[in-house]
């Protein structure tokens, strides 16, 4: 394989952060566009060999600008908005920057692979959340796309803009990225929230829990596991799109009892709470994805079942609180 210059954005998230690690253990030449303020305080720090670009998902000239001057080999799309919840408060924001922005650097990959004559992979990272409301269980690719959320809306745009691109000649993948998580999921997600407050209650810092929807149902997986899917999928001869999934739901219910398990408290539900005003005003129903073509073709397969992304998560947080 030829040198890679890699263009990440979201690069201070979860996956962002698991992804620019990866790519600088291979000896990749990493740029990333970061936001003003994560240059200061960021999620996660991004290491000193890589490339930062100030720049902003709503400025779509920028974007485009800053493709056209790192002129990379490999463009990862993994910034957004990427909160379903906040969705709702912000859908015209949430349509710019997970949508909008996509285009901008679908078009501006296609435009340099036009005029440099030289490949550039393109790999965005959609999300289950654009099936929605759908009676297809489990879903794959050809799932029609029915979504509920803002977020699953934009996503939805951003993962046709893909097909369109792809069609002019790009080498340009989605990955239809099912829940997953690991300790760098911020505590504003449901999932850190219970992993948090179950290590809080186990350590006497806290008495309740209050949660909304215990009975929707997600496929859970380990984040670094569906990073190496994009990765996998943005080194393939051919593009395609990829259900990234473990095949297995859990209800939310599950999630915090399996949580509270790992913590070391079997009587969960004393601790826990019903708050209506955590509740969505539409969810999706049971979201389980069929990742056969990735097995398949990319030879990929999870490696961390749900019970223990759980437990890894609640031990990352009890040994925070832990500290001296």
């Amino acid at each position: 394989m030829s040198a890679v210059r890699a263009l990440v954005t979201g690069a201070s998230g979860q996956d962002g952060s698991y992804l620019v690690e990866r790519l600088l253990a291979e000896g990749a030449e990493v740029h990333a566009l970061v936001r003003a303020a994560d240059e200061e305080q960021g999620p996660f720090v991004l290491p000193q060999a890589v490339h930062r670009h100030v720049g902003d998902l709503g400025d779509g000239a920028g974007l485009e600008s800053v493709v056209a001057e790192v002129e990379p080999t490999e463009v990862y799309n993994l910034g957004g908005l990427s909160s379903v919840a906040l969705s709702w408060q912000e859908p015209a924001l949430t349509a710019q920057v997970s949508g909008v922005a996509v285009g901008h650097l679908l078009k501006a990959s296609h435009d340099l692979q036009e005029r440099t004559g030289r490949p550039v992979h393109f790999v965005q990272a959609s999300s289950a959340e654009m099936f929605g409301r759908t009676s297809r269980v489990p879903q794959d690719e050809t799932t029609p796309l029915r979504p509920l959320t803002p977020y699953g809306a934009a996503k939805a745009y951003a993962h046709h803009l893909v097909g369109v691109y792809r069609a002019r000649g790009l080498h340009a993948c989605s990955c239809i990225l099912y829940n997953h998580e690991s300790p760098r999921r911020p505590e504003a997600f449901v999932t850190r929230k219970i992993t948090v407050g179950a290590a809080r209650i186990a350590r006497g810092l806290q008495d309740e829990l209050a949660m909304g929807n215990l009975d929707a149902r997600r496929d859970w997986g380990w984040a670094p596991d569906y990073v190496a899917a994009m990765v996998l999928a943005q080194r393939d001869d051919v593009a395609r799109d990829y259900v990234i999934a473990t095949g297995v739901s859990h209800s939310v219910r599950d999630f915090v009892a399996v949580a509270f398990r790992a913590a070391g408290i079997e009587d969960w539900e004393r601790h826990v709470t019903l708050d209506p005003r955590f509740a969505r005003p539409s969810d999706a129903p049971e979201l389980v994805g069929d990742s056969t073509r990735a097995r398949e073709v990319l030879g990929w397969s999870p490696t961390v079942p749900f019970e223990e992304v759980v437990a890894r998560m609640v031990d990352h947080d009890l040994a925070l609180l832990d500290q001296p």
